[in-house]
């Protein structure tokens, strides 16, 4: 069995030839695979704005996994690696090409901003089919549970169902998410909440600033730490 535990939040997977473990572990709201050898610094198989996991490694040495983006459900992919280590990434099935024909999908701006402590924070703004900046649109602040997590540039249902109805959508990595690194996911211990509120509502400030939100109509939910927050 090539499966052995964690690395990052992520499975760590033997290569054929035992000379080191693939990963594909939480980065800034993305996940692709990494190779880690038995010595040596690990090095990028794959690169790309989406969520790819690893869940099998053939003798062969090809790699499989799923791959989503934010508005591409989840496939099952195949990463045929060559011996100079470049990757290619061949998508085996469509599973929801048929439901999402003829649909009119969200998009998302990824977002940069500052919070308390000098904090720089990621986040994305999710904007309804047919958005027009100069209307005035409620807002939907969406906090992830864990605290310990992360939200990231998958793809979620939710985010489209709020979309359609007509809200923005703002979802965001604040202090205490996972991958951004150790010092970033500890500021929060002891100080529960703290450090995170202030990122969440600078997040809300950096919306309203755009212009196209509606500061009469905001609306907050979230998931377990995200709840209790």
């Amino acid at each position: 069995d090539r499966e052995m535990g964690t690395f990052g939040g992520a499975t760590a997977m033997w290569a054929p030839d035992g000379s080191g473990v693939y990963v594909s572990p939480q980065d800034h709201g993305t996940s692709n695979i990494l190779f880690v050898p038995l010595t040596g610094a690990p090095r990028p198989v794959t690169t790309g704005t989406h969520l790819l996991s690893l869940t099998s490694v053939s003798k062969a040495g090809d790699l499989v996994g799923t791959s989503t983006s934010f508005q591409k459900p989840g496939d099952v992919v195949r990463v045929a690696v060559d011996k100079k280590g470049a990757a290619q990434i061949a998508q085996l099935t469509q599973v929801n090409d048929d439901l999402l024909q003829g649909k009119t999908l969200a998009t998302a701006e990824e977002i940069w901003y500052p919070s308390s402590g000098g904090a720089k924070i990621q986040g994305w703004i999710v904007k309804p089919p047919n958005f027009d900046a100069s209307k005035k649109y409620p807002l939907v602040l969406e906090i992830h549970g864990g605290p310990q997590g992360m939200y990231s540039v998958g793809f979620d249902m939710m985010w489209q169902v709020f979309a359609s109805s007509g809200f923005v959508v703002l979802y965001l990595n604040p202090r205490g998410s996972t991958g951004y690194g150790d010092t970033f996911v500890r500021s929060i211990e002891k100080s529960y909440p703290g450090p995170d509120y202030d990122d969440l509502m600078a997040g809300v400030d950096t919306v309203l600033g755009r212009g196209y939100v509606d500061s009469k109509q905001l609306y907050v939910s979230g998931c377990s730490g995200g709840g209790a927050l």
